[in-house]
């Protein structure tokens, strides 16, 4: 449900599927389950939705049991955090003929997700943590599954709190009598691991024309219901969604991607941010490579001047990240506060004024000069 450009990557997604096709859409959810019930509702673009509970976050695996009830034949899996080209969706589909049909990605993030070894269209290992660089191939998060992936995912057994999928599909890799298909594309996919990937998703779908308005043939969307003050300027690519206010003076853009309900202040200057819906942000605010989450409260005169920065997250260090902070949701900030590169502030936090704000803030802490 994070955003990606001005709707959450889950929107994309079933976007993604239902131009591919697709009509009859499971949705497993767990955290935050009732945000997404109340944002899709029981249909999408006229597409019915059936919803499975995960209680217990126990990894992808445990996840996709949670439906084993709903599809009766042949079926597509996709993550629910990365953004795909339909026509992804279309190739898995249109190859499937056995028990499973992976899309295959070329590129250096094989260290990162999972590598995979394919003998013409046929995947003979996967490999979930690549000890080197040397691997090109990888999973992609985009599957076609028949009734035996329920079979083999029912006897194997949680191990360090997981029941990972790719355990289950390894398994019908080693079947004789099966085989594990491989669908090589070169379509747009990208997913959002990290805070800062947002914000290279966001560019990637206004570059795209893909947020809201993709048949228009402008850099720049406003909704009919948002106001843009004549004295304000609009810096392509950048979209604007419902019921935004943008005061005199204000400069967004470029790559702006603005929620609904919020509102610019006067002489403020945004580039490269992600602005979540009913988010306040007051005069004579600064903001570079931003992500602000939904219902936050940013007082005048507020400063986020972007990366590079190291980042300390999960106990991990990711080096020289471009990003000038990231503000989770229903967080109050007071006037005058500044963002280092690379801080983070957890939900409902409060900064006061004039504080500068560096490294980790916990979730519903508060923070004084």
């Amino acid at each position: 449900m994070l955003p990606a450009g001005t709707r959450p990557i889950l929107e994309h997604v079933l976007n993604a599927l239902i131009d591919a096709g697709v009509d009859d859409i499971h949705l497993v959810v767990g955290y935050q389950a009732n945000r997404v019930r109340s944002h899709f509702g029981s249909t999408y673009r006229e597409i019915p939705i059936t919803y499975h509970n995960q209680d217990n976050q126990l990894g992808s695996g445990h996840a996709l049991l949670q439906a084993r009830d709903g599809p009766d034949g042949p079926f597509l899996l996709v993550n629910g955090d990365q953004i795909i080209d339909h026509r992804i969706v279309e190739a898995v589909s249109g190859a499937h003929t056995d028990a499973a049909t992976l899309a295959v990605v070329e590129g250096p993030e094989a260290v990162d997700y999972g590598a995979v070894h394919l003998d013409g269209e046929t995947i003979t290992e996967l490999i979930e943590q690549p000890a080197s660089g040397e691997f090109r191939l990888f999973n992609a998060g985009v599957y076609a599954f028949s009734q035996r992936i329920f079979e083999v995912l029912e006897t194997l057994s949680v191990e360090r709190g997981e029941l990972p999928l790719t355990d289950a599909i390894q398994h019908l890799i080693d079947e004789d009598d099966h085989t594990v298909g491989g669908v090589r594309t070169e379509h747009f996919w990208m997913d959002a691991t990290h805070p800062w990937d947002l914000l290279s998703l966001s560019r990637e779908l206004l570059t795209r024309g893909w947020v809201d308005a993709p048949t228009v043939d402008t850099d720049i969307y406003v909704a009919d219901s948002a106001h843009v003050h004549p004295d304000a300027t609009l810096v392509g690519p950048v979209v604007v969604d419902s019921d935004v206010v943008i005061e005199a003076g204000a400069v967004v853009g470029p790559y702006a991607a603005i929620g609904a309900s919020s509102t610019i202040g006067s002489g403020s200057v945004l580039s490269d941010v992600v602005i979540d819906s009913d988010t306040d942000i007051r005069p004579s605010t600064t903001a570079i490579e931003l992500v602000a989450g939904q219902g936050c409260a940013i007082g005048a005169a507020f400063t986020a001047g972007g990366g590079p920065a190291d980042v300390v997250l999960d106990e991990q260090v990711y080096s020289d990240v471009d990003l000038g902070g990231v503000i989770a949701d229903r967080v109050d900030i007071g006037g005058g506060a500044t963002l280092e590169p690379g801080a983070l502030i957890g939900p409902g936090a409060t900064i006061g004024a004039g504080v500068v704000v560096r490294g980790h803030i916990s979730a519903g802490s508060e923070v004084v000069r």
